[in-house]
């Protein structure tokens, strides 16, 4: 075991957990559990949905690698009992956990500072989302506004798919978007860092089987195409990762994040759809993609992650990363 990585202390990592995307989860974290193991950190792999919260104090855990997806992970809860517990964590803090799970919310303070996203509405009713595919026309997104993995999701063509795409947005979260549809090149672009030291990681672009880059493309199959070297312009990247760095910052985020993004066909303005503050890490997740592409395994990504584990609040005499002062 190395000098430094035993400096990490006994570190908990959080997988499962109760939300829609529990499986990506638990592959997610078993994934950093053997990354940090072979790395020779202290690791354990911690269920939240198995064993109670207050085990971590007592099993006296120095810090956690959050590899929860959704909610009750990446929302701010987990992220606000770990403040009250003195224990750091990595990603993002309460609040731009709680705003950046929020797609709804994410848009508006991305639109107030200027950046760019898809047109939107917020619907509660089928009417309603009937009315906002009158305005934003065909095609239209669906989804609801605090899920992730594309659950929850339609691609509305026809006023007659709108009831549908509202009934089953609704089934996962009762604040449903509706969105503009932006045709064109889809990217992702993974952010390490915090403040002005946040630097993007080469930008992805995701070419999936007829343009549908669905649940089951994401992680069951291996015919979606990821392209890295993403194969742009190079202007067009560097532009890209500039947006993204300020809408990362924007939104207080910390540590790492991935934001996925579309480029308009036909005036190739690039637009911000949404930022993950807790991304895969799965076989086919798209930051180990990415970090790999920049020259950094997954062993070290997952390290230096590990590394940035902070508190928003530490308490008196204790350092941000949970070390005595």
């Amino acid at each position: 075991m190395s000098q430094s990585n035993f400096n990490l202390g006994k570190v908990a990592v959080l997988m499962g957990g109760h939300s829609a995307e529990r499986e990506i989860s638990l592959m997610s974290g078993n994934g950093v559990l053997q990354a940090l193991l072979a790395r020779g950190v202290d690791a354990h792999a911690f269920d939240p949905a198995q064993r109670d919260l207050g085990d971590l104090k007592k099993a006296q855990f120095s810090r956690c690698f959050i590899a929860l997806h959704g909610r009750y992970g990446e929302d701010g809860t987990m992220q606000g009992a770990l403040e009250l517990m003195g224990i750091p964590y990595t990603g993002s803090g309460v609040l731009a956990s709680a705003i950046s799970i929020d797609k709804v919310m994410t848009k508006r303070v991305w639109r107030a500072e200027g950046l760019p996203t898809p047109a939107w509405f917020e619907v509660h009713s089928a009417q309603a989302t009937l009315d906002a595919f009158a305005a934003l026309g065909s095609p239209m997104i669906v989804k609801p506004a605090r899920e992730g993995s594309t659950i929850g999701l339609t691609k509305v063509l026809d006023a007659d798919q709108c009831a549908a795409a509202y009934e089953l947005a609704a089934q996962h979260d009762p604040l449903v978007l509706c969105e503009q549809f932006v045709s064109g090149d889809e990217v992702t672009v993974p952010v390490l860092g915090t403040g002005l030291d946040a630097q993007a990681l080469p930008v992805i672009r995701i070419v999936a089987p007829g343009g549908n880059y669905d649940y089951q493309h994401k992680y069951f199959t291996d015919d979606t195409k990821y392209l890295v070297p993403c194969g742009l312009p190079a202007g067009e990247e560097a532009a890209i990762q500039q947006i993204t760095v300020k809408a990362y910052r924007t939104l207080g985020c910390r540590g790492w994040a991935r934001a996925d993004v579309m480029i308009d066909a036909v005036t190739r303005k690039p637009y911000l759809l949404e930022i993950n503050t807790a991304p895969g890490m799965t076989g086919h997740s798209l930051v180990p993609m990415s970090a790999r592409a920049a020259g950094i395994s997954y062993e070290d990504l997952c390290v230096r992650l590990l590394q940035t584990a902070t508190l928003d609040y530490p308490a008196a005499g204790q350092s941000p990363d949970g070390v005595a002062a």
